[in-house]
Formats: C-alpha cells, structure tokens, sequence
C-alpha cells in the first residue's frame, strides 16, 4: 500500500479534490480473457477516475509518449462515455439510481479506452459510494460553472510559456492582419459592431463582412443574413458564410426580412461581386443526427472487451465497417469541400455557405477549404489558428457537441471530431505537406475530453467572456485564467512535443524576389489547371439574377436543386479532380485528397491503438518515423562534432531530437504503447468461424485458420 500513498501525494492537479475512493479495487487486463489483472486503489475526484495500482511500475516499461495532466490509468469526467455494471455475468447500463450494486464495473471511454474492475474483494459500503459517485459525477447533469475547468482556473498560476504563436483572433487587430495576409482587405472589412454583443451572443465580438456592408444593416437582425467573411483565395475568390433566418415567421416578419436581404443585396452589387454559388450545407450534406448516429455504430467496433469479441467479429469487419456510413460521411464532407475548391480555384467565384447558425457544417467545409488550399493552415500555428477563427470564436458549440454538461443528448454530435478524421485523410496521402503528424492530431481529438484548458469548452465567445469575468470559485477577486489547449508544454514534455512535429515536413522554400511580383499569387497547381470557359456575366450584382429566389431560401425554406446547380456541365467536378491528380503534387499549393472507394481510410492510431491485438510489431507509419527521428538526431550529433573541431567550443544547448532506442520494439500502437504482447489468435475457431467448418475446400479451410502468432525468432 505504501506505494498507492506515494501515488496519491502527486495524483492531484491544482484545485483538485477527492470525492471517493474504494480499497482492493482489481483492475482487468482484458486483453486475452485469462482475468489477469492488479489489486488497487479506484478513486474519483472532481477532475476524474483514478486507479491507483499497488505494483509500481518500473521506469524502464514507461511510455515514453506520457500525457502530464492524464495518466494510463485516468479518466476524466469528461471522457466517460457509458458505465456498465455486470450483474451475474450481465451487463446492465448505470444511470442514475441503484437497488444493488454491481459485482464488475466497466467503464467505456470518448477516446475508446475500456476498463473492467472487480468489486467482488472490495468493502459494500465502499462498493456503493465509488459506484454512485462514479456514476452521479460523470453522467447527470451539471451547471457550467461545476466543471474543473472553473477549480482549476482559479487556484493554478498562469504559467505558459509565452512561445505559442496561435493567433487566438480575439482582436480586431488578428482580423485585420488575416485580411492582410490572404490580400483580402481590398473587398472586406474588419467591424465593431459586436462589441458589448450588442448586435448578438453568436457572434463573436470582431468579424469580417463586405466592405460596402453597412454598420446599421448588420444591426437590423442581430447579424442573420450577412455574409460573413471566412477566407480569401489568391485570385480574390472568397469564402463566406451565412446563417439563415428561422424557418417559421409570420407575414409581416417575413415581408420585412425580405426587404432588408433585397437591400443588402442591392447594396453589394459591384464589380468584385459578379459571381456567387450559394450552397445550403443542411440540403447537400448529412445531417448533425445522421453524423451522430452513423459514429455511434462506428465507435462500437473498437470498444473490445476482450480479445475474444476481436477476432468474433474479424472475418465480418468490413460488413461491420461498411454498415456505420461512418467513412461515406468523411468521403462527402471531403467532396464536398473539393467542389467548394473547384470554385473558388478554377472558376474564380465566390462561395457562400448556408446553415441555420453556420457554426456547424460551415466550420467543417470551411476549415478543410483552407486546409487544401492555403499551405499556411498546414503549419501547426495555421492549423491552430484555423480552429480558433472557424471554431473557437466561430461560435461552435463545444459544451452542447460534445455535451460536456450530461444535459441534452440531442444536442451531440461529433462535429469537431469529423473535421479531424477528414484532415487526417491529408496528412496520410501527403505526409510531407503537414508540419504536424497523425500523433498531433490523435491527441488533439483527446484534448476534448480534458477540462483544464477552455479551448474546447464553451459554447461561444459570449458564453466564456461571461464566465471568465467576476470572481473565482475561492471568492478571490479577479477574472479566471483559463488555459489554452495550443500550450503543449501543459500536457507534453519536449521529448513527446517532438513526436507532434513531423520530420519529413516539406518546408517552404523562400521567394526569389526578382520572381515575386509574377509569382506571389499563384499556386503551382492552379497554372496546370484549365480555366472555365464560362464568360463571367456584366455587373448582374452580388447574387446575379437570382436574388429574389435566395431571398426566399434564406428565409428558411430548403434551396434544393437550384443551390446545387451550376452553368459549369455535370462532369465539371470530375475533370477538375482528374485533372489535378494527373500532375505532379505542389506540397504548398492546392492539395486535393483521393476521395474513390478504398481511399477513404480508417484512423488506425487513434481508433485502434488500445486493442493490441491489431498492432503491427516493428510495422506501422511509427517505424519510418522512428528511422527518421534517429537519423536527425545523429546528424544533429555530427553537426555538433564539426562545430567543436572548428570553435573548440562545446555547446550544451544543442536540444536534440529524442532517439528511439530499439525500433524493432515498438509496434503500430506507438507513442500510446511501447512493446505489447504478442496478440495470440485462438486456436480453436471462434462460434462465428465454426459456421466455415463444414466447408469442403481444405485450401480455403487451412487459410482461414492459419496462425501467424508464433515464435517469429
């Protein structure tokens, strides 16, 4: 025991507390159905669960990927999914209130993890205060300002670095040096008119709209209606976007709504304006409950409980897989998103998403627009300050999405998380175009989960200002510091920060600047491609002709055929996408990714990298990496020796990259596992392979059942 009471003197974060605790706890290694496991301590605070293991382990089987704040054996209130209590072999969900307490406890984690503890040796009375403490503060509702975040906001010290480059646009200054950067300050502007949230709570306070929009037309109806600036391409193509009004409104209401889009319009019909597709993302692309739905099914295939549910359900996983729409539903955000690009690269038009708050759907198609498109959001600060323009003062509902409070599983649905999976399609087709890996996106879908930082934790910028301004949980006076999650010195020491930067990353070459007056606004890949035959129309205003009849969409009712029709002929899309994936990749130019059949892969690193048997030991994108980070360090090693023979000076400054010893050790879990047990197939067939046996054909038979677990040495 003494070693669970060293354990806990360094548990808890600041502002943690301890709520209950349970002795003699046994914790399941689950991972080939044999019950064996250890005896400890389970606990549960108001940041998480803990188990605190008797067997202190060794240094030497430490991961050298270690989470600071979240350890192996942490669950944050957070990142509970469902808990599960087994009753004579049973399993029965824990919600709220219980006649009798359960003999097993399973806990099923949002990033996939699954835990299986023992209560059988453990005291009754401590059986029913770590189950209802379990299951009451990590499943009912709660009020914002219960959350960690608020503990841990008010009693740590703000004590970031300094060095991250994020730009958080939480000034009007980051806006205007956004439209400086993408050239689009020529036809855009940066306004005030939010300030106070005196036009809406949406909104955040600074935005950019059309540079002929006037201050008193954004007023009229809080902001709906306005075509909100996103991104500017090269050419002077923009992206923008618009939430419609509510669908059902009385005459008059309507009546005025439209005389007030008709004058907007009216007022934009310019030269710059002339061409505009308008495309309502809640008729074109699956809805926020169909993305629920189809990632619910989709996460059950990796929540195993044991190795034995595995390999059940391996000779039928691609059915499984095909079955949850999951990955159709990334191939048509990522299609979509390629349309949106042919506009705005090809036909040099302007784009305008629709959504009812376009804070949902819009963030997704937008945020990958820039990610294709502008080489910048493919650095790690670009990426970062993506998410912060489209998402965090974009107004995404992080706390209803990820129903952080327990309080409306209508509202959920993993938005955020879909943007992650479709950019990870990238970076696996085109590793040397990203400066972070598929690890630094992995952790950032689990940075969702952990209330310490407020990234991922309001609803709005109005909802955090709100809640930061006033005094702390321990009546001291002053605003709340909250943590950004971009500070990975938080979560990460150097060593793993290193294993979020990819080391293959094709880095910018600088301009020449005799060329820089012919170059600096086009794309490699845009030069190859063919320009659209399609005269542009004389001055027909912002919207062209059609303005009466977007009036009308706008106003709630579905665009349907007409949003996605197009003078361009049907196989416009295909030629563009053809035509770019036949000529060779400008890693800083317009990336497009494959989007046909077997492309459309599955995240292996942060889907799989619990279940051990579905490593690849010594195999795995980790092992190339591996090769490279080693590499690195010995040029690095080398460089530092030449110095010394012309200096004769020693430099001890030189931070190196971390080598990974062994590689032939690691496995396709790594960085999350280090060596893992080599995963036994069973040698008698599961009851789904014994339906294969009365199969004549002893060739099909022996390749069905061969063995590929043994001694390999």
């Amino acid at each position: 025991m003494l070693s669970v009471m060293l354990q806990a003197k360094c548990l808890f974060c600041t502002g943690e507390l301890l709520l209950c605790e349970a002795n003699t706890v046994y914790k399941y290694i689950q991972e080939d159905g044999s019950n064996r496991g250890t005896y400890g301590k389970l606990i549960c605070t108001n940041f998480k669960i803990a188990f605190l293991d008797e067997d202190s382990s060794s240094d030497d089987n430490e991961p050298q990927f270690k989470n600071k704040i979240v350890g192996e054996n942490d669950i944050t209130l957070q990142c509970v999914d469902q808990i599960y209590g087994v009753y004579d072999e049973k399993k029965k969900l824990l919600t709220g209130q219980m006649r009798k307490y359960p003999e097993k406890l399973i806990i099923y984690c949002k990033d996939l993890r699954v835990f299986h503890f023992c209560l059988r040796y453990t005291k009754e009375e401590e059986v029913k205060r770590i189950v209802s403490g379990i299951v009451h503060h990590s499943q009912t509702p709660k009020l914002l300002k219960r959350l960690f975040l608020f503990s841990y906001a008010s009693a740590a010290p703000n004590n970031t670095d300094g060095r991250n480059q994020t730009v958080m646009f939480d000034t009007l200054e980051d806006w205007r040096d956004e439209l400086e950067r993408t050239k689009g300050n020529v036809k855009y502007k940066a306004v005030v008119t939010n300030e106070g949230y005196r036009v809406s709570e949406k909104l955040p306070l600074y935005f950019v709209v059309p540079i002929c929009v006037s201050e008193e037309s954004i007023l009229k109806f809080q902001g709906r209606g306005i075509p909100i600036w996103c991104w500017s391409c090269h050419n002077g193509a923009a992206l923008l976007k618009m939430s419609a009004f509510p669908k059902e409104q009385d005459d008059s209401t309507s009546q005025m709504q439209k005389a007030f889009l008709d004058g907007i319009y009216k007022t934009i019909s310019k030269p710059p304006y002339e061409l505009l597709k308008m495309d309502d993302l809640s008729s074109s692309l699956p809805s926020l409950q169909d993305i629920q739905i189809a990632y619910t099914r989709f996460k059950q295939l990796f929540l195993i409980d044991n190795n034995a549910d595995f390999w059940a359900t391996d000779v039928k996983w691609f059915s499984l897989l095909e079955s949850t729409n999951w990955l159709e539903i990334i191939r048509r955000f990522l299609k979509k998103a390629i349309e949106v690009a042919e506009c705005l690269e090809r036909q040099h038009t302007n784009v305008l998403l629709i959504e009812e708050s376009a804070t949902d759907l819009c963030c997704v198609i937008s945020s990958l627009v820039q990610v294709m498109m502008d080489s910048y959001s493919r650095t790690k600060s670009g990426f970062q300050s993506l998410i912060q323009k489209e998402w965090v003062t974009g107004g995404h509902g992080f706390l209803d999405r990820c129903n952080h409070l327990h309080k409306n599983d209508k509202e959920e649905a993993p938005v955020f998380l879909l943007l992650l999976n479709c950019v990870w399609q990238l970076v696996q087709q085109y590793p040397p175009a990203f400066e972070f890996t598929e690890t630094y996106l992995t952790v950032l879908s689990d940075s969702l989960y952990v209330p310490i930082f407020s990234t991922f934790f309001f609803n709005s910028q109005h909802q955090k200002d709100t809640n930061t301004t006033g005094e702390s949980l321990k009546t001291q006076s002053g605003p709340f510091k909250f943590l950004t999650v971009w500070d990975w010195s938080v979560q990460f020491e150097p060593k793993a920060q290193a294993l979020l930067s990819n080391p293959l990353y094709a880095e910018k070459p600088k301009p020449d600047k005799s060329q820089r007056k012919t170059t600096r606004f086009k794309h490699q890949r845009q030069l190859s491609l063919p320009l659209t035959q399609t005269k542009s129309s004389p001055k027909r205003g912002f919207f062209r002709e059609e303005t009466d009849h977007l009036i009308k969409n706008i106003l709630g009712k579905r665009i349907g055929k007409f949003i996605n029709s197009s003078d361009e002929p049907h196989n416009s899309f295909r030629e563009f996408y053809d035509s770019w994936h036949s000529k060779p990749v400008d890693y800083h130019g317009l990336l497009l990714p494959c989007i046909d059949g077997p492309e459309i892969k599955v995240w292996a690193q942060r889907y799989l990298r619990w279940i051990p048997e579905a490593q690849l030991h010594g195999g795995g994108t980790i092992a190339t990496a591996a090769k490279i980070l080693d590499l690195m360090e010995e040029v690095q090693s080398l460089q530092v020796k030449m110095d010394e023979e012309h200096s004769q000076a020693i430099s001890r400054d030189v931070q190196a990259v971390p080598m990974l010893r062994n590689c032939a050790r690691l496995s396709s879990l790594f960085p999350f596992a280090l060596l893992q047990r080599q995963s036994v197939k069973p040698a008698l067939p599961t009851s789904t392979w014994k339906d294969l046996e009365d199969e004549d054909d002893l060739v099909k038979r022996d390749d069905e059942f061969v063995d590929l677990s043994g001694d390999m040495s």
